[in-house]
């Protein structure tokens, strides 16, 4: 069993910043690929960014070059440190551990940008 939990979600004004953090426990295989996907009201889920823990990265074009993100060194853990926001970011933040046989999510954490 492998369970994500995320933290770091919030409130902020248009042009500040966020971090937002994952850990996964459990069952864990440093093997993986740990990512950030949105989801906004009444619209479909969406990879935000990911990481492998052979360090590949991946940014949806909507974030890239503000957004980054990042990995602890035991590769149980992923940050996601977000600049630049924008009320269009607003959305639930679902933290995302995978490897070959397990595919976790966490809870989700509400990130609101006012304008």
């Amino acid at each position: 069993q492998v369970r994500v939990v995320e933290s770091g979600g919030g409130s902020v004004q248009a042009g500040g910043s966020l971090t937002l953090s994952c850990e996964a426990s459990g069952s864990i295989s440093t093997i993986n690929t740990m990512g950030w996907y949105r989801q906004a009201p009444e619209k479909e889920r969406e990879l935000v960014a990911q990481s492998s823990s052979g360090g590949s990265i991946y940014y949806a074009d909507s974030v890239k070059g503000r957004f980054t993100i990042s990995r602890g060194d035991a590769k149980t853990t992923v940050y996601l440190q977000m600049n630049s926001l924008k009320p269009e970011d607003t959305a639930v933040y679902y933290c995302n551990y995978l490897t070959y046989s397990v595919d976790t999510w966490g809870q989700g954490t509400q990130v609101t940008v006012s304008s």
